[in-house]
């Protein structure tokens, strides 16, 4: 038994739902049918593509929302932590928070870019969430950071945190003694603080946020309500924040 595809396209999609429960036809007729679709779409690939370009607009919709859904649940943990650093506009109409990481090389070409935003905008408020999460040189300079702004305050973390992400070598206690000389500040008291209980529970709070909210690399930024994954150069953070703008009147 054979026929015309789009003639058992359209009956198919114009029959009530039973009659296309495959169970229900016999071996001859599930045959037929197959042979027809799998001919229909060798000879109209473009079809497929279509239902592609559908099905991966449908994901990113579904992953959007539920990106949106993390960032909403896990609100105050990152828009209203004390632990965490906060720069630019403390008052500004637009939000961002930065997971990031001193040794990510992505992180450091990130960098210059929040930066610039955040300096030329004037209106952003920007809040940095220390994660390492690729290896103890890692850990040890966000602990470096952390123990700093514990120690000396918000400005010496801003500068430790653009000293870090400039640094090129290895980080040790030798090249972060050296920093600390360079920016005028207390090593050997910052050191004694660098290990303590304060310090880990900041950088576990950071991990176990980072977890709840599915983030496994750096950078990961979150622009008020959307959650982004990965680099952005500096043209599509702006756009972003005059999205977010637009978006709210």
């Amino acid at each position: 038994m054979r026929f015309a595809l789009p003639f058992a396209v359209m009956t198919a999609l114009a029959a009530p739902a039973a009659a296309l429960d495959l169970d229900a036809m016999t071996d001859a007729e599930r045959n037929a049918f197959g042979e027809n679709v799998r001919s229909y779409l060798m000879e109209n690939p473009q079809v497929l593509m279509e239902v592609i370009a559908v099905l991966e607009q449908q994901q990113a919709d579904a992953a959007a929302m539920t990106d949106q859904t993390l960032v909403q649940v896990n609100a105050e943990a990152l828009f209203d932590d004390p632990n965490s650093w906060v720069g630019g506009n403390p008052e500004g109409d637009v939000t961002i928070v930065e997971f990031l990481d001193y040794r990510c090389g992505f992180c450091k070409r990130a960098h210059p870019a929040v930066n610039e935003l955040v300096g030329s905008d004037g209106n952003i408020r920007v809040i940095v969430k220390e994660f390492p999460i690729l290896g103890e040189q890692s850990v040890m300079a966000s602990r470096f950071a952390v123990a700093t702004r514990q120690i000396a305050g918000d400005d010496a973390y801003a500068a430790v945190s653009d000293a870090l992400m400039a640094m090129r070598g290895e980080v040790s206690p030798a090249s972060l003694g050296r920093l600390a000389e360079v920016l005028e500040i207390d090593y050997a008291e910052i050191e004694t603080v660098m290990m303590s209980d304060d310090v880990t529970a900041i950088l576990q709070a950071n991990r176990a946020l980072g977890d709840r909210m599915q983030i496994t690399g750096t950078p990961t930024f979150v622009f008020g309500d959307q959650l982004v994954r990965g680099f952005v150069e500096l043209p599509q953070m702006q756009g972003i924040v005059e999205e977010l703008r637009a978006s709210q009147g």
